[in-house]
């Protein structure tokens, strides 16, 4: 691997790190800004993205030897934590990031397309995505990824103004998941949410409304159907438009001190419920991939 040392935050080549904090800097170049030890080893050794560079201190090379090992071109740019810190605008306290380049849109229908078409009696990964509407936080969305990879979700949709699932602090909370998880924007919107029940799909919207059935009970009803987890914004929930193009709908019971759960808990709380539907069968394992 190429380590270059560069000692002055105004090297040129140090260009793609500045304005990390800007969300919609690196999008509008066709690039990611990936941060952290652990995100930056998941986007080189277990992620389908591209790489660029990586920026690191001493301290975080040393940790991430074996991983830029595995990508032997990237080049790597070895600087000292106060040139970290004049090119981000912030202390980056693990000493880590890297430059990931986006790829073409993936359709949503052929996120969903991998998930309906696998056989029923699969033990390996329940039949789940999920679809986020209007979640504006990026450590929501980031939460969403994380339980996603750990349920085996097959995938994550998002309405056209969700939060980027690669914006930097959310890769930081899905904890690289964001990587691994694959995910579309849903358009048109609501109509998506319609043409997924011809995919296959039950199309569940999470709601608090007293009336609406327990989400035991809707997933119990499915008996192993696939499904998609519909879940709406951090403080108004689902639009009505939304709840319409829904076929079922589900709440979580809770206290009556509490009026709702936070989405990331609700999304984590649920797909839990239909994974558990999945180990049925002994076999199953949400860590397994077919």
């Amino acid at each position: 691997m190429p380590v270059i040392r560069i000692g002055d935050s105004g090297d040129e080549r140090l260009g793609d790190y500045r304005g990390v904090s800007d969300p919609g800097l690196a999008a509008r170049s066709g690039r990611f800004i990936a941060e952290g030890r652990l995100v930056v080893r998941r986007l080189l050794a277990a992620s389908t993205f591209t790489t660029r560079s990586v920026l690191v201190t001493e301290p975080g090379l040393a940790a991430l030897g074996d991983a830029l090992a595995l990508q032997p071109g990237v080049p790597v740019f070895l600087v000292p934590q106060d040139v970290m810190t004049g090119i981000t605008g912030f202390h980056i306290h693990r000493g880590c990031l890297a430059i990931g380049e986006r790829p073409t849109p993936t359709r949503w229908q052929d996120v969903v397309d991998r998930v309906s078409q696998l056989p029923t009696s699969n033990s390996q990964r329940p039949k789940v995505v999920v679809v986020l509407e209007r979640v504006a936080n990026a450590d929501n969305v980031g939460g969403v990824f994380r339980s996603a990879a750990a349920f085996g979700a097959g995938g994550v949709l998002l309405d056209p103004v969700s939060t980027d699932p690669l914006y930097r602090k959310a890769i930081r909370t899905s904890m690289g998941a964001a990587l691994q998880v694959p995910f579309a924007r849903a358009e048109p919107w609501p109509g998506a949410l319609r043409e997924l029940r011809a995919h296959g799909l039950a199309v569940v919207a999470m709601t608090p409304a007293p009336a609406a059935p327990s989400l035991r009970e809707v997933v119990h009803a499915l008996a192993g159907r696939g499904a998609a987890i519909v879940l709406g914004h951090e403080g108004e929930g689902l639009t009505a438009q939304a709840l319409a193009a829904c076929e079922y709908r589900a709440r979580i019971p809770i206290g009556a001190a509490v009026d709702s759960l936070n989405v990331a808990v609700a999304a984590a709380i649920a797909l839990y419920e239909f994974a558990g539907s999945a180990s049925r069968n002994p076999a199953y394992d949400p860590g397994r991939r077919t």
